[in-house]
């Protein structure tokens, strides 16, 4: 029986060009919404009054840039848009009626949003002229890392999902005497321990080179354990498959990761840089940084609002499952 933990990497980006024409397009779109008979208002010109606030085309525009709307779908869209923008500005001036802009919070929440976009906004002109990688460097980060292409492994799993707290001794010993998931799931039947059942399959390309390289050395059939707060996940290790990709196909995924690799390590010296030329003083010496009450209740209270919608519910399962294993 073996125990492990990890961490998971990689992201995307979308693409730039496709971006520039939607933006493009989405200007002849809004403009279209102002003419008025034949004459056609220039972007910035308002689209709607609210109470003497006026909502502009360059309002549109933005916001339509900002939900990524397809051509196709950009004259329904910016209909529903304006509404939204109409709706926004009816509660910002309520708020501003009962003040609620001048709370404490609020101001303070402002000038957070005000700091991150002023400081991404630098960033992004300062890393603007960074290189696409070329054929080359992605040819050679192809050829030197055949686990994720050209090697590349499969590996089908199958867990058992059961609360913490029914790990127990008795399970304990059950679970070190199996010699499959299944005499564990029997043994879970018997006792009423309620548990779920979960298949999952990751590759060598999605995981770590030493928790491949783990898997790999694991004989078929092989049981470990992963604890994930209040769940207990019990992982059989099903099957090792060949699944490897050519330069072709993964050229994309390399380019990409290579350009988001430059760009954060261009963050990163930029940051050295305003460090090293910056005065920094830590007016709170000897003391603790703490954070108030307040604060920790916010920060261990639920974001009912803000999720991370996986593509599929086996893709959910695939993260869980393989998420503590190292």
């Amino acid at each position: 029986m073996n125990h492990f933990h990890t961490a998971h990497p990689l992201t995307r980006t979308p693409a730039r060009a496709s971006r520039l024409l939607c933006i493009g397009m989405v200007l002849v779109a809004a403009a279209g919404l102002t003419a008025c008979g034949n004459k056609e208002k220039k972007p910035g010109q308002a689209l709607a009054s609210v109470n003497g606030e006026e909502i502009t085309v360059l309002q549109l525009n933005e916001e339509m840039q900002r939900t990524n709307v397809q051509a196709a779908q950009q004259e329904v869209a910016s209909k529903q848009l304006l509404e939204s923008l109409i709706d926004r500005q009816l509660l910002q001036n309520a708020a501003a009626k009962d003040k609620i802009d001048r709370d404490p919070k609020v101001v303070q929440s402002i000038e957070r949003a005000k700091s991150l976009i002023i400081a991404q906004a630098y960033m992004q002109k300062r890393l603007g002229n960074i290189s696409r990688p070329t054929k080359a460097e992605v040819e050679d980060y192809f050829n030197k890392n055949p686990q994720f292409f050209s090697q590349r492994k499969q590996f089908d799993m199958k867990e058992l999902i059961l609360a913490t707290t029914d790990m127990n001794d008795q399970l304990k010993a059950a679970m070190d005497a199996a010699k499959s998931l299944e005499e564990v799931a029997g043994w879970l039947d018997t006792n009423k321990v309620k548990y779920g059942r979960t298949q999952l399959s990751r590759t060598s390309a999605d995981l770590a080179p030493e928790l491949s390289a783990k898997l790999l050395s694991m004989p078929k059939g092989q049981l470990f354990i992963i604890r994930e707060g209040d769940r207990t996940l019990l992982i059989s290790l099903a099957d090792i498959r060949d699944n490897s990709v050519g330069l072709a196909a993964a050229a994309p995924q390399i380019e990409q990761f290579l350009f988001n690799k430059k760009t954060k390590e261009g963050a990163d010296a930029e940051l050295k840089q305003l460090r090293a030329t910056a005065k920094i003083e830590y007016l709170n010496k000897g003391g603790e940084v703490k954070p108030s009450a307040s604060a920790v209740a916010a920060a261990s209270a639920p974001a009912a609002s803000v999720s991370v919608a996986p593509p599929a519910a086996a893709t959910t399962a695939n993260d869980r499952g393989v998420a503590g294993l190292k």
